[in-house]
Order: structure tokens, then sequence, then C-alpha cells
């Protein structure tokens, strides 16, 4: 059986599509405490906002952008 790291090792040498579409697959496969409805309202929206990145209609921005603008909004 192959380790972890081997694993790890092997999948970061596929194509990102490749990369993307077994990421989406795992994703998928984990359990969620969720109920199903919302758990496929989230399912959707979040694979929406994927598409927006992928076919370039959004922008991503880092994460640590994001947050000091919600700071900036939330803060007195």
């Amino acid at each position: 059986m192959r380790s972890i790291e081997q694993l790890t090792d092997e999948i970061l040498s596929l194509p990102s599509e490749s990369r993307a579409l077994l990421a989406d697959k795992l994703i998928e496969s984990l359990e969620f405490d969720a109920d199903s409805a919302t758990q496929e309202v989230w399912l959707t929206e979040a694979k929406r906002r994927r598409d927006e990145v992928r076919d370039g209609s959004v922008q991503p921005i880092p994460g640590e952008d994001a947050l000091a603008q919600v700071r900036r909004l939330i803060e007195p």
C-alpha cells in the first residue's frame, strides 16, 4: 500500500485540471453534518463560485486582503 506521502507526490505531479477534478471528488466524498437539502445548496454555490473563478468572470483575491476588507466594514 502506498503512503500518504507517496500519494501526495503522485497527485501533485498531475496536471492542474486533473488535480482540480480530484479535489472536487474528495470534497464531495466527505460527510457533512448538515441536512441533505442544505448540503446541496452549499455544494451548488461552491461549484458556481469555482466556475466563475475558472472562467475568469470573477478574480479571486488573497485571503488576507479579503479579511482586511471585512474588518474595515465591521470596525467602528
